[in-house]
């Protein structure tokens, strides 16, 4: 495989979705410590703040501005090393940049001044201004001019080479770009045909339920957007940071292709409480939530399968003393492990959540925000974190420094403490009862609230120390990318084994997987969307934001 080196004007473009996804981190975390602060009942917003600004600037900010950011600039990178960016694909990239940031921009100002304090899902009939929703439309557009580069730069490779496979990170990339494509057109929808008409008043009420599952049918598969990068990480980078090599090639493609397939007709399981869905629906998109396990245990088999053969390689004997010698004091690989150990009780919660009978204890409450700070805000960040290290000097021509290393280990530790103080506070929280989406009440001095006020503090506890963490993660990042001595940083990627064996060519018959992906949405939602154009009850009209402090 050809290793293509980047060029000045490379390196700007991906350090540009760099800058941006610190800028967000900074300002989704400090909204997020200013949430956990007031709703311990202990400080007061200043100047007049709503609660449900900072909420919604917390939720958009780091769920969608943030993760977007990095993901399209990380996987721009990963293409550009693996099949080459041309310069006319490198303009369109800068067009998919510039996009996004417009709609960002204009989505954000938005919400800071009070015209959208509609919360991360944006559900109706809460109503925004319509700046609000064609910020929102301007990033899917952004985002899916960048999709069609990437496609075009495998394409342009596979042209180039016939006969060969795709390189393993461009497969996976591809996988994930046409992932996002797919899910993203229920919400661009959504936002176009319901939201917009609605804001501006040519429209006088909303199917609410409609919206909700457009939303969903984005919404589930938007977590493996999300996560999907890690396992790109975790698949092909990690093992050539601890000296290995792939443990398998043809594994790693399966997976992402029954994750491709698992991940979108799924969205009910996020509306088991909700009306007016047919049961047998929700049951059936049930089912094909769990068989996402599969490349779960498959994804974690390889990943310790890679860890156990480097070691045993290396010379280490015992049952489990390859453990110990893993490269523990590289934060390079300590980020993602810890977001790896993350992702067990993480995925536990997401059965839960996924599970009918269950889903009616913790649904609504403050359980949920902590199991998705467990899954998003550690498994997928700390990976990102983990990237970073060694993908912001790479493109800034500086190096990861032993003082930096600690430092990013130092911040590794603070982040999984913090973290673990904050979440395992909502978990318990929520399993008594406590609301998510709220600020501070005494509900009229309700015995039950009594219980919750200690876990509201360790929330600001945990949340104190997490921005403590995104601190000193700024810092370093503006290190890697000003101030770092000049030098070659590595950029990781894995190796197969030489007696490998082939990969089979029918894991890259798109046709074939993306056939199925789109019959299994077809049959998932094809006759509950119909129930609901024809049963739904009338419309609502809007609620309009502010209503109150």
């Amino acid at each position: 495989m050809k290793d293509w080196n980047f060029s000045k004007k490379e390196s700007r473009l991906y350090m540009s979705f760099m800058y941006v996804t610190f800028v967000s981190l900074l300002i989704g975390g400090l909204m997020g410590l200013l949430q956990t602060l007031a709703r311990a009942g202990e400080f007061q917003l200043p100047f007049g703040i709503n609660y449900y600004t900072i909420l919604t600037v917390h939720g958009v900010i780091l769920g969608l501005v943030l993760t977007t950011f990095f993901i399209v600039g990380f996987q721009f990178a990963l293409l550009g090393k693996t099949v080459g960016l041309s310069d006319k694909q490198r303009q369109w990239a800068w067009i998919a940049f510039w996009t996004m940031l417009v709609g960002t921009v204009m989505a954000a100002i938005t919400i800071l001044v009070g015209q959208a304090n509609v919360l991360y899902t944006f559900y109706a009939p809460l109503r925004a201004h319509v700046a609000f929703y064609i910020g929102l439309a301007l990033v899917i557009v952004g985002s899916w001019i960048a999709v069609f580069v990437n496609f075009r730069q495998l394409y342009v490779w596979k042209k180039a080479n016939p006969g060969q496979k795709s390189p393993l990170l461009a497969f996976m990339v591809t996988i994930n770009m046409a992932m996002w494509f797919i899910a993203s057109l229920g919400v661009a929808a959504s936002v176009l045909i319901q939201f917009i008409p609605w804001s501006l008043g040519y429209a006088a009420t909303i199917n609410v339920l409609l919206s909700r599952t457009l939303f969903w049918y984005f919404g589930h598969p938007l977590v493996y957007f999300w996560l999907l990068p890690a396992y790109m990480a975790w698949y092909a980078i990690i093992p050539k940071i601890i000296g290995g090599k792939l443990f398998s090639d043809s594994l790693a493609r399966l997976s992402f292709i029954l994750l491709l397939m698992f991940s979108i007709p799924v969205g009910f399981h996020h509306q088991l409480t909700e009306p007016g869905i047919d049961p047998t629906w929700k049951f059936i998109q049930v089912v094909l939530t769990f068989m996402v396990v599969v490349p779960t245990l498959m994804t974690a088999f390889s990943i310790f399968a890679t860890f156990e053969t480097t070691g045993r390689r290396k010379g280490h004997k015992g049952l489990f003393g390859w453990f110990k010698y893993l490269p523990w004091k590289d934060v390079r690989f300590l980020a993602p492990f810890i977001g790896m150990v993350a992702f067990i009780p993480g995925g536990a919660g997401g059965i839960v959540n996924a599970s009918h009978q269950v889903n009616t204890l913790v649904h609504n409450t403050i359980w949920v925000t902590g199991h998705f700070h467990l899954t998003v805000a550690t498994t997928v960040l700390l990976t990102y974190f983990g990237i970073a290290y060694w993908l912001v000097p790479h493109l800034t021509g500086r190096r990861l420094t032993p003082k930096l290393n600690r430092l990013g280990i130092i911040q590794t530790i603070i982040w999984t403490v913090g973290m673990t103080i904050m979440s395992t506070a909502m978990h318990i929280q929520g399993l008594l009862g406590g609301p998510r989406r709220s600020n501070f009440s005494n509900y009229a001095g309700g015995e039950q609230v009594d219980t919750w006020i200690s876990y509201q503090i360790a929330q600001a506890v945990g949340g104190t120390i997490l921005f403590i963490g995104i601190l000193l993660m700024i810092y370093i990042f503006i290190q890697l990318a000003y101030f770092a001595p000049k030098g070659v940083q590595e950029f990781p990627i894995a190796e197969e084994e030489e007696d490998a064996e082939p990969t089979p060519k029918i894991l890259e018959n798109w046709y074939l997987w993306i056939g199925i992906t789109i019959a299994l949405i077809l049959f998932a939602y094809t006759i509950p969307v119909f129930d609901i154009l024809k049963h739904s009850p009338p419309g609502s009209i809007p609620f309009d934001w502010p209503i109150g402090r």
